[in-house]
């Protein structure tokens, strides 16, 4: 478990362009939040329009998973999905390094006595939840009414990983990479609560194609082996932003789960995530190539 920093690199040359990123990110994570939204809005034109392969795997998962929205509806939402990707960008450095004193006092959260009740019975529950923009500042707002812990993906720059851990660790109670499964299940096992997102294509893992808006998705099955070694409850956490205020909420166990099944439970999970998107569809990361692996070994971006 993950519960101090690494030690903080060395201001090695070969460092010195991560450093300065991380400082122009921990500065602009001060910034007013109106002041940072509109700025986020404005990363978002310029990605929109500077990152063409991101934007077309965007394209091409709404024209999958919405077909029913016509083209014009589609395109305003790929427009609005990068704006709120921009804002989201801000959202992430005001949680690791910033303050959400005004987030906070605007927050509304829905099914926290869920939690408090499988904590009362000493119940380890892993909170599954979707790549949303909103994940960690909401995460961070959870974390006062709640000891959170959280599963990451390592970041390769030692500087990058020593920054956003010493950020996260301000109120997390501790983050597990993903090279620490054992260590999640000794956090499950002994009652914690583990945030968890299941949703994208983790390649070289365990994998069973589910689908996901009816479409195949390899979709990694750690949720249901956790849940089947540790007896955790898996509680689905939906998040997002409405207007300037945020919206938490904690829905109930999923039941039955886990099963003998492993693709049954995946499917499970990637129906919850789906029902979370349709409520906010441009806050969710479309950016990610999620339909890329395909039972036949057609990648649907071709």
């Amino acid at each position: 478990m993950t519960s101090t920093p690494p030690v903080r690199p060395s201001f090695a040359p070969r460092h010195w362009p991560v450093w300065l990123g991380v400082g122009q990110c921990m500065a602009l994570a001060r910034l007013p939040w109106g002041l940072q939204r509109t700025l986020g809005a404005a990363v978002g034109w310029l990605a929109l329009r500077l990152l063409p392969d991101r934007r077309e795997a965007a394209r091409t998962n709404l024209a999958l998973c919405l077909p029913e929205l016509d083209d014009a509806a589609r395109e305003a939402l790929l427009r609005a999905n990068f704006r709120d990707v921009g804002i989201g960008l801000f959202e992430f450095a005001r949680a690791w390094w910033g303050e959400v004193a005004p987030m906070r006092a605007s927050a509304r959260i829905e099914g926290l006595e869920i939690l408090q009740r499988l904590q009362a019975e000493g119940r380890g529950v892993l909170l599954v939840s979707g790549h949303f923009m909103t994940l960690e500042l909401c995460g961070r707002l959870l974390c006062d009414h709640v000891p959170l812990a959280g599963m990451y993906r390592r970041h390769r720059s030692p500087v990058m990983e020593w920054a956003v851990l010493r950020g996260r660790l301000r109120y997390a109670s501790a983050m597990f990479g993903n090279g620490d499964t054992r260590a999640a299940i000794r956090h499950l096992k002994r009652g914690g609560v583990l945030w968890y997102a299941p949703d994208q294509d983790m390649r070289g893992k365990d994998t069973v194609f589910a689908p996901f808006f009816g479409i195949p998705a390899a979709t990694i099955t750690a949720t249901h082996q956790f849940a089947r070694m540790t007896g955790c409850a898996v509680v689905p956490f939906f998040h997002r932003r409405e207007g300037a205020r945020y919206v938490l909420q904690v829905g109930q166990p999923l039941s039955p789960f886990p099963t003998d099944d492993a693709v049954a439970d995946s499917t499970a999970v990637n129906a919850a995530i789906e029902a979370m998107v349709r409520q906010a569809p441009s806050q969710y990361l479309w950016l990610h190539r999620r339909f890329k692996r395909q039972p036949d070994g057609r990648s649907r971006y071709d």
